[in-house]
């Protein structure tokens, strides 16, 4: 399992996170409140924070192009959503790059 990370400064956190959700509603699961949110997206979960820094985004894949598929999915609809804030894409980081164990 991959997981990536990155952060926006911003105090649309709560907006962006409402945004990103509802337009993910129409093809996935997703849940949110106005300082997190969810999205099953194909390649795997992808959770939003907000908090008084900005939005903080996690996203999880079993691969690498499950990873960079998710990475641009977010990055397109922010540069969307955020347009005004002169967004550019996010500084994502690679948290963790590991297999899970077995269940058996």
């Amino acid at each position: 399992m991959i997981v990536t990370t990155a952060h926006l400064s911003t105090p649309n956190g709560s907006k962006y996170i409402a945004q990103l959700c509802k337009h993910f509603a129409h093809k996935v699961e997703v849940s949110w409140d106005d300082h997190h949110g969810y999205a099953e997206l194909p390649s795997g979960p992808a959770e939003f924070v907000t908090d008084a820094s900005g939005l903080s985004f996690r996203l999880e894949a079993a691969d690498a192009k499950g990873i960079i598929q998710a990475r641009f999915t977010i990055d397109v609809h922010l540069a969307t959503f955020a347009h005004r804030e002169n967004f550019l894409g996010l500084n994502w980081v690679v948290e963790s790059a590991g297999h899970r164990p077995s269940p058996h």
